[in-house]
């Protein structure tokens, strides 16, 4: 399937008259039959209703016309930010993050770099696995994640432990507490990232299971919003790290853990042995300062 097919179709779809959109695309109405025979052919399914009336799309020619559009606008965009990004000279710089660390100071690297006239700045939420693949693609330039990848193209540092803290449901019993992971295992856990794995989610319950502790889950989500919202709704408790605690929910109460040694690295990812261009010199330096307040206190 080509981009031409495409394009064909929807000007079919839109006209729903072979010889109106043959015209429109400035080719005879015989050649446009034969590439939409193709195509339907190609998909495995017939996408319009052929009668003396004319054309009209079947209901699987409406889907794939409505997501074909979605593409269309999407490929029309791309190609016009390229066009911007290649007169304006901007360099663009990609950073990978998971979502529980963009609570703490990340955002505040993001908004110093999209003040450089000279970056086109490029953000994407990815789990820690799949950002070691977008640093080798070159997709992404910089990672933050939580988990440790032993991959020989990426380099990895920790840039900082963070506790875990417990968000309970507002009146929950361990609400005025500092619960023992045994106690919270008494009670059901939403359990985040459902996929992609391995996550957080693996690192909340190896925590459980190196104690010896058995934990029911009571539901999974994919997104930290979520699973905070199955919290307040009372259908169970879950791990989050610290940074977490700044975001304001009505009906989450946020309590520290007794017991030891409950961490969650900050981690950030990069490629190795590639030497750092001058966008990637002023992130390292901004992120230096960052992290030197997180560790001195200054910024929770």
């Amino acid at each position: 399937m080509e981009l031409r097919h495409l394009r064909y179709f929807c000007m079919v779809a839109e006209e729903l008259n072979l010889t109106r959109a043959a015209a429109k695309l400035h080719m005879a109405q015989p050649p446009l039959s034969r590439q939409i025979k193709q195509l339907e052919s190609e998909i495995g399914a017939e996408l319009f209703e052929r009668s003396a009336r004319g054309l009209r799309l079947t209901p699987a020619g409406q889907f794939f016309h409505e997501h074909t559009l979605q593409i269309m606008d999407k490929l029309d965009t791309t190609v016009a930010a390229t066009q911007r990004l290649a007169r304006s000279k901007r360099v663009i710089f990609g950073i990978g993050f998971v979502p529980s660390v963009f609570y703490g100071q990340l955002p505040l690297l993001v908004r110093e770099l999209r003040q450089k006239d000279n970056v086109e700045l490029v953000l994407a939420e990815l789990t820690t696995v799949q950002q070691v693949k977008a640093l080798k693609s070159g997709r992404i330039d910089l990672g933050f994640g939580r988990m440790r990848i032993d991959d020989p193209d990426v380099e990895q540092e920790n840039l900082f432990d963070e506790p875990l803290m417990a968000a309970l449901p507002e009146g929950h019993p361990l609400a005025d507490t500092v619960p023992t992971l045994a106690q919270l295992a008494e009670y059901p856990l939403v359990l985040f990232p459902a996929q992609p794995r391995p996550s957080l989610a693996d690192i909340t319950l190896g925590l459980f299971r190196r104690r010896g502790l058995k934990v029911t889950v009571a539901q999974e989500a994919n997104e930290l919003q979520t699973a905070l919202g199955l919290v307040a709704s009372g259908l169970g408790i879950t791990l989050v790290p610290e940074q977490v605690k700044r975001v304001r929910r009505d009906g989450i109460v946020y309590v520290y853990l007794a017991d030891p040694g409950l961490i969650s690295p900050v981690i950030c990812s990069r490629r190795k042995g590639e030497a750092p261009s001058p966008i990637m010199q002023e992130a390292n330096a901004i992120l230096e300062v960052l992290v030197e307040n997180r560790r001195s206190g200054r910024y929770p």
